[in-house]
């Protein structure tokens, strides 16, 4: 897996040492003198990794650090800092600072490797995320700012065969956070689907703990979930492994509660960025797809599917039928009863049109008072028995127009059958058109087919 790494030290041999590491295993390396350049390189070349040091003149790795971290355009950037000191005040101070992770001089080339590799794969997926949300933005789709929860605590499943050292790990937590250890989890039925994190040691005999990293990176459900493992500190291939396997950090015994607290809250943030992405993308197709008042997708999301079922139609494959429809005489409703009588009346019709097509039909607003239903593999009698099952179940039962009032409402409609080989997106919606005014001129509440079809 390559990657961009951004490697910012203001000593020469180092940036030299540690870009011909990175080179010979083809990532792409870019460097920066201190922290000020190394802010402006990562603005204009957008790394997928920063490797930076502490100890810098003009500013240094963890102020550094910060402002990326706090800088929206940068903040989804993996930083690992690398210092040669080893002490756990600079360890907190720089996970405080946001830093995905910290590496310690003389760098030790499994672990560099292994950690670029884990914070690239990270950085792939928030990658894919925003350039799915950018394209939302520009085929107008609206930016809607997802729920925080950057502050709620996180559930925690800590695996570990070692009770005592279970409970230990979870009294960390508690306070902050609402950890659950293995043993419990079982009893209660709670899945890693269900928590924000897991810790697993590997230590474990019977849960082995680099097998577990494997089976919930395969998992669907938990493929996007944070795992921190705990290895001992003379296993270094276990923990290098673990890395490969999918583990998103580390943490070597014996555990620091400060230090554990810290690297959960990176990872938590990380987790619950990733999630915001998604719900913001979700919210925004949605938005995108959907006719608010009514609930149904709109005129855009209509032509897009139709687009497609005409284009399987013409290729050999089964008939599509449209039912273009139209609420009688609305135009009185609005200017009889108000706007918001109108409003209460196209809600309904909405309700009823998708509560009584089949699961594979698709109920569309067309615009003002006109819909439009796609029903794929529908010749065109069955078409014209649907609509008319539509237009009674309309005119069955009046509309709550507020207040207590009522209304009784009725719809005309038109019928179009796909033409193989001949016709397109707009042919189709022009016969239904005309299908439609022929009812409304014939007296409406009727459901007319085009002129040419089959039966």
């Amino acid at each position: 897996m390559s990657a961009r790494v951004l490697v910012v030290d203001d000593i020469e041999q180092n940036r030299k040492l540690l870009t011909d590491k990175l080179k010979n295993e083809y990532f792409h390396v870019i460097t920066a003198v201190d922290g000020e350049d190394a802010i402006e390189r990562a603005l204009a070349e957008e790394p997928d990794v920063i490797l930076m040091d502490v100890m810098m003149p003009k500013l240094n790795g963890v102020e550094a650090c910060r402002r990326l971290k706090n800088d929206p355009r940068t903040e989804h950037i993996p930083i690992v800092l690398v210092t040669a000191l080893n002490e756990r005040e600079d360890r907190l101070r720089g996970l405080g600072a946001g830093a995905d992770d910290f590496l310690t001089k003389p760098v030790n080339d499994l672990q560099l490797l292994s950690r670029v590799r884990a914070l690239t794969k990270y950085k792939m997926v928030a990658d894919e995320l925003r350039k799915r949300e950018a394209s939302g933005k520009r085929i107008g789709a609206v930016d809607i700012a997802a729920q925080g929860r950057a502050s709620e605590p996180a559930r925690i499943l800590v695996i570990d065969e070692n009770e005592r050292q279970a409970r230990r790990i979870c009294r960390y937590l508690e306070g902050l956070h609402r950890p659950i250890s293995h043993s419990e989890a079982t009893q209660l039925g709670i899945s890693g689907s269900m928590v924000d994190l897991m810790v697993i040691s590997l230590s474990n005999e019977k849960l082995d703990g680099l097998r577990l990293c494997a089976y919930f990176r395969s998992l669907e459900s938990t493929r996007d979930l944070p795992i921190l493992v705990v290895a001992e500190p003379d296993d270094e291939k276990k923990a290098v492994r673990a890395l490969d396997l999918g583990a998103s950090d580390i943490v070597i015994k014996p555990i620091d509660s400060e230090e554990l607290l810290a690297r959960v809250k990176t990872q938590v943030r990380k987790k619950r960025y990733l999630d915001a992405l998604r719900a913001r993308l979700d919210q925004s197709m949605e938005l995108a797809v959907t006719d608010q008042l009514t609930g149904l997708h709109n005129r855009r999301y209509m032509r897009v599917q139709l687009e497609s079922f005409v284009k399987r139609a013409n290729m050999g494959g089964q008939p599509v039928s449209i039912l273009l429809c139209d609420i009688d005489h609305f135009k009185k409703v609005n200017d009889i009863h108000g706007h918001s009588a109108g409003d209460d009346v196209l809600r309904e019709f909405g309700r009823r049109l998708r509560e009584n097509i089949r699961p594979m039909d698709l109920a569309c607003r067309y615009g003002g008072e006109e819909f439009v239903v796609i029903m794929p593999e529908t010749s065109q009698a069955l078409a014209q028995a649907a609509g008319d099952r539509l237009r009674q179940i309309i005119a069955e039962s009046p509309f709550s127009i507020g207040r207590g009032d009522e209304l009784k409402v009725t719809m005309s409609g038109g019928v179009s059958t796909i033409i193989p080989s001949e016709d397109t997106i707009e042919s189709l919606l022009k016969r239904a058109d005309d299908a439609l005014y022929r009812a409304k001129s014939s007296g409406r509440n009727l459901i007319e087919v085009e002129s040419i079809g089959f039966a």
